[in-house]
């Protein structure tokens, strides 16, 4: 596997820290990777070497506020408005690269937790540049607690500022996940049944920290928008879909909203759509006990497509 870290220039000027992992021999096809919130995606690097071994190129955006792209004062922040938007148009623009350098490869989208939400913009957006999507750790419309959610952070926006941390907003995100796994040995055993890897996230310096009331106002709002009726039907009904998420993942297999999804998906008229969840895993599958089974299916999926 070959590694390089890259820039790219959104439509802004915004500099946006890519890592690009290639295969040995020639490319096959392309993945887009969209990582989670309070975290990069240097931390795909091990998924990389499986998928570039069978010849996949995978192009990884830290996103704004978020690992290499963010400066200390930008940690968890995306911008002065439309957040969510602006990391979503990013990626197309982005997406738009991958497909001017290597033309002639299908490019696919892969979306975890926060990314998933961002992929199920693009798809609506977007969706007709690729071959495929994959959502995991994901789930669908959000509940009266994200109402409440948006309130607090528009309100925390005008009160504190928009790049104020709001440690209410991540306990009640965040610190609501782990409840469902007391007594618990840290606040991120919700992520993963492997305590080496839970433990590597609490000691990854880029992984982790409190987030924005500004980054919480858009995203929160952001979801609103594309979790929408109208948005949800501008998908292209051609494109092939993996929702994969861990039985007990608070996000939402936990709490129906995975199934949910699927279920709205269907109804819309995807054809293409598989749907996995795993007896007894949490929030990251790809750093789980069972992650070579997971990584395994993921990429069959991909060979199937």
């Amino acid at each position: 596997m070959k590694t390089e870290e890259l820039s790219f220039i959104a439509d802004d000027g915004k500099s946006i820290h890519v890592y690009r992992w290639s295969p040995d021999g020639p490319a096959k096809a392309c993945i887009l990777l969209a990582h989670g919130m309070a975290e990069h995606a240097g931390r795909y690097a091990r998924l990389a070497r499986t998928l570039t071994a069978s010849g996949y190129e995978i192009w990884a955006p830290d996103h704004r506020g978020h690992g290499k792209t963010a400066s200390e004062a930008e940690l968890g922040w995306f911008a002065r408005r439309d957040g969510l938007t602006r990391v979503m148009e990013d990626l197309h623009g982005l997406a738009l690269r991958v497909k001017a350098e290597r033309p002639g490869l299908k490019l696919f989208l892969f979306g975890h937790s926060m990314g998933s939400f961002i992929a199920q913009g693009f798809i609506s957006r977007h969706g007709g540049m690729l071959a495929g999507c994959v959502l995991s750790g994901t789930a669908g419309r959000t509940g009266p607690i994200a109402g409440v959610g948006r309130v607090l952070a528009g309100l925390g926006c005008l009160i504190a500022g928009e790049k104020a941390r709001t440690p209410l907003l991540d306990k009640m995100s965040f610190g609501a996940f782990n409840k469902a796994f007391m007594p618990v040995r840290t606040p991120f055993d919700w992520l993963s049944r492997d305590p080496a890897e839970v433990d590597a996230y609490i000691a990854d310096p880029r992984c982790g920290f409190i987030c924005t009331f500004g980054l919480f106002r858009d995203l929160l709002g952001g979801l609103a928008w594309m979790q929408s009726p109208a948005a949800m039907a501008a998908i292209p009904k051609g494109l092939p879909l993996y929702l994969f998420a861990g039985e007990k993942d608070p996000v939402g297999a936990a709490t129906g909203s995975f199934d949910a999804l699927a279920a709205e998906y269907r109804s819309l008229g995807i054809v293409d759509l598989e749907a996995r969840k795993y007896p007894g895993g949490r929030h990251e599958m790809l750093n789980d006990t069972a992650r070579e089974q997971v990584t395994a299916e993921l990429l069959a999926w991909f060979e199937r497509h």
